[in-house]
C-alpha cells in the first residue's frame, strides 16, 4: 500500500488551522477532488463520525465512505476509507516558530484489482500527491485569509509590545 505525504506550512496558529479542518463538511470548499460530504452518522465531528465523501479524479467518479478514527483537537485527525479504494489518512497540526503551523496530510490506498491493485496505486501516486498539494493550498489560502494580519514582530508580543 504506497504512503503519501504532502505538507505546507500555514501562517496562522494550530487552533486557528484546526478550526478550519474540524468543520468536515467544509473540506469540499478547499479539496478539488471532494465533491460533496453527506454525513451518515448523527455526529458531525468527533472519532465515529461516518459520512459518505463523493469523489472526482479525472474521468473517475467514486463515493468514498469514510470514518473519523482519530480526532485531536489542534493536532490531528484520522481517516479510515471504506469504499471503493480502502485505506487510511491523518492530518496533523505541528506549532512551529512564529505562531505558524505545519500541516501534513498522509495517506496509504489500497486499491482494489479491477483499479490496478498495486499498480493502480503506484500510478495513481504522483497523480494524487499533485491533486492533494493543491488541495493543501487551498487550505493555506482559506485559513491565512481568514487569520489577522500579524503586525508585530516575535519579540515584541514576547515583550509585551504592540
Amino acid at each position: 500500500m504506497p504512503r503519501i505525504v504532502v505538507a505546507t506550512t500555514i501562517e496562522a496558529s494550530p487552533s486557528a488551522v484546526w478550526d478550519a479542518v474540524e468543520d468536515i463538511a467544509s473540506h469540499v470548499e478547499w479539496m478539488a477532488d471532494a465533491t460533496a460530504i453527506r454525513f451518515t452518522s448523527r455526529q458531525t465531528s468527533g472519532v465515529g463520525t461516518m459520512f459518505d465523501c463523493d469523489t472526482t479524479v479525472g474521468p473517475f467518479r467514486l463515493t468514498d465512505r469514510m470514518e473519523i478514527t482519530e480526532w485531536k483537537p489542534g493536532r490531528a485527525m484520522g481517516v479510515r476509507h471504506q469504499g471503493v479504494v480502502g485505506g487510511d489518512g491523518r492530518f496533523t497540526l505541528k506549532g512551529i516558530r512564529g505562531g505558524r503551523t505545519r500541516f501534513a496530510w498522509e495517506e496509504r490506498l489500497h486499491f482494489p484489482l479491477w483499479c490496478g491493485g498495486p499498480v493502480g496505486a503506484l500510478l495513481a501516486r504522483p497523480v494524487l500527491t499533485r491533486i492533494w498539494r493543491s488541495n493543501l493550498a487551498g487550505l493555506k489560502a482559506s485559513v491565512e485569509r481568514d487569520e489577522p494580519p500579524r503586525t508585530t514582530s516575535r519579540r515584541a508580543r514576547r515583550a509585551g509590545r504592540s
